[in-house]
């Protein structure tokens, strides 16, 4: 498969945003990319933003296939709603769209980088399954540098390629100095 697989620093970064966004880029460039979502948990309207930044060639179903209605990690909504983690359908579903599309595939994790999805794996174990180069979406904010460094730190450690660091502005406030350091520093 290939692709490319996105992730935060931790949840509410703009990880779907920037997934949508590069997905109607690659798209208007003729390039069929696919949005993946495959895990979430609470809200499920990333997936429909997902579906439309294709047209609605992919379904948000198909897009989201694993989902918890409680708005916790994989793992703590598993336990919550006495559901164990469904490895088997996750990987036979995604198995099924790298057949059925072309790709290249966008597939975004659920939380940050270290959010667990059963007692012994999470979304860098995920992630190393995969094999995909990472982009690391964070927020320009205070305290993004040792977030961002911590999180860059641990992908390298999974030996998977960072392939690109996606600054958010959105939560950027025009008091804080860091909105101008961080980009330099990071």
């Amino acid at each position: 498969m290939k692709g490319l697989f996105i992730t935060g620093t931790d949840t509410g970064v703009g990880k779907t945003h920037f997934t949508a966004c590069l997905t109607r880029s690659l798209r208007l460039n003729a390039i069929p990319a696919i949005p993946l979502k495959p895990i979430s948990s609470g809200d499920r309207g990333d997936s429909i933003l997902l579906s439309d930044a294709t047209g609605g060639a992919i379904s948000p179903s198909e897009i989201n296939p694993v989902h918890f209605a409680t708005p916790l990690s994989p793992y703590a909504a598993s336990i919550l709603e006495s559901k164990p983690f469904p490895w088997g359908l996750l990987r036979e579903k995604i198995a099924k769209l790298a057949q059925t599309y072309p790709g290249p595939f966008l597939i975004e994790g659920v939380g940050g980088w270290r959010v667990p999805i059963d007692s012994t794996n999470g979304i860098r174990e995920w992630a190393q399954e995969l094999a995909l180069p990472v982009v690391l979406v964070v927020r320009n904010t205070l305290g993004t540098l040792n977030h961002t460094l911590l999180t860059v730190d641990s992908i390298r450690q999974a030996n998977l390629s960072l392939r690109g660091l996606i600054l958010n502005e959105h939560f950027s406030r025009n008091d804080d100095p860091s909105v101008t350091t961080n980009p330099a520093l990071l």
